[in-house]
């Protein structure tokens, strides 16, 4: 079983989450992901930024320790913090309170039913599978049930840990990346 320190002492570049001492391989992401992740994450930067919020938005590649112990680290495609002690000099050390992952070819599999299952059970709030071959987006509240909510690529996403005040407009989103489909 393998822990932190051994994901820790990888060789830089290496790309691996370390999910209940096991490591998963994960492939550099493609242009149509990272910019889904970039328009994605210029909405959370607007709104905290305008209400003066204290949640504090990421983009991937940053290690989040997720139980809190030595054998699960993962990078999220982007992800939200809300309790500022949870962010350290190297890591997030805990839950964050939204995850979206968006998926690729190679890590459908892990992000839809591995990490899924981790990050409810470790207390992640709300979680967003975005899938962008299939223009659809499916949203986990696992404060209120297991069930994801379905959307599609012209639908506007209202961000629960938010109270619905900051929404995801996802025909924009299409707008700016269909030229890559």
């Amino acid at each position: 079983m393998m822990t932190i320190d051994d994901y820790l002492n990888l060789p830089e570049g290496e790309r691996v989450e370390l999910i209940d001492g096991v490591f998963y391989d994960m492939a550099a992401p493609i242009p149509i992901h990272q910019k889904i992740a970039s328009l994605i994450n210029t909405v959370f930067e607007n709104f905290v930024k305008t209400n003066k919020g204290s949640c504090v938005p990421f983009i991937a590649p940053s290690d989040v320790q997720l139980d809190c112990d030595n054998k699960t680290v993962v990078q999220p495609d982007l992800f939200v913090v809300c309790d500022r002690n949870k962010i350290t000099k190297k890591r997030i050390v805990g839950a964050p309170d939204l995850v979206i992952e968006i998926l690729s070819e190679s890590n459908w599999y892990t992000d839809i039913f591995i990490k899924r299952q981790k990050y409810k059970n470790a207390g992640v709030k709300e979680y967003w599978i975005v899938m962008p071959d299939k223009l659809r987006i499916q949203v986990y509240c696992f404060e209120k049930s297991d069930e994801p909510t379905e959307y599609t690529f012209t639908d506007k996403i209202p961000i629960s840990i938010w109270g619905g005040k900051c929404v995801v407009d996802f025909a924009d989103i299409y707008t700016d990346i269909s030229f890559m489909l």
